[in-house]
């Protein structure tokens, strides 16, 4: 089987309040897809609920040929889920190399080490002795990349990588995408930066009000069919 993650007709609720529609999705081994769309569209909700942060049905989320939908987050991490949250939400109160060590705790088998995540982040390791709070936002990004990179995924998920960070920033930390790729993994991008996500994913889900508004190749897509998709119009 080709694909590592099959979404089927995939609900999510917020209390009464309905997420996610019907969404269904794949990702295959290897491949960086790019989740796209309006603030409120889902994009988040569709992480977390891959994530196993939001409740889902068992046979919505398949991973691996294997149901996954009812278990919780802390099982589908250990089976190669990684979730780089929103906001990075580092531990404070921590250095950047014991934030990286939190990462690895379940010593899942695999390339990611220390010194690998330093290798591909050679700042973090002039840093690593520093409190997180000291770095810069992108740092911070970069800190939580690889902490979740420590816990050697199968599937990384990076909600909003580009958010409140400079394009220069931005472009630095997509550069480094294609190396984490080339370790085996799959990537899975929730960006606002329309731009930045046709350049980095091989495929492009667009998702307007909880639902797939347009999906296809990323260089299949005209500007003006995502446009259309992005802005329901």
């Amino acid at each position: 089987m080709s694909e590592l993650l099959q979404i089927r007709a995939l609900d999510a609720y917020y209390g009464d309040f309905q997420a996610l529609f019907g969404v269904s999705l794949e990702i295959a081994r290897g491949h960086v897809v790019a989740v796209i769309g309006a603030n409120g569209a889902g994009k988040s909700t569709l992480l977390q609920s891959i994530a196993g942060l939001m409740r889902s049905q068992r046979d919505a989320i398949l991973f691996g040929g294997e149901a996954i939908g009812d278990l919780p987050a802390h099982a589908r991490l250990a089976r190669g889920i990684a979730l780089v949250p929103e906001g990075r939400r580092l531990f404070p109160s921590l250095t950047v190399e014991e934030n990286l060590v939190i990462g690895g705790q379940l010593r899942r088998p695999g390339p990611w080490t220390l010194a690998r995540v330093f290798e591909l982040f050679p700042v973090l390791a002039e840093r690593r002795s520093l409190p997180s709070p000291s770095l810069s936002g992108g740092q911070q990004q970069m800190v939580a990349i690889g902490r979740a990179l420590m816990s050697n995924p199968k599937l990384l998920l990076c909600d909003e990588i580009s958010l409140g960070l400079a394009p220069i920033v931005v472009r630095d930390i997509y550069s480094r995408l294609p190396e984490i790729v080339r370790e085996g993994l799959s990537l899975v991008i929730v960006e606002q930066d329309i731009v930045q996500a046709l350049t980095a994913a091989s495929h492009v889900y667009c998702l307007q009000e909880g639902r797939v508004a347009l999906s296809g190749a990323a260089g299949a897509l005209t500007r003006e069919a995502i446009s259309a998709a992005y802005f329901g119009v």
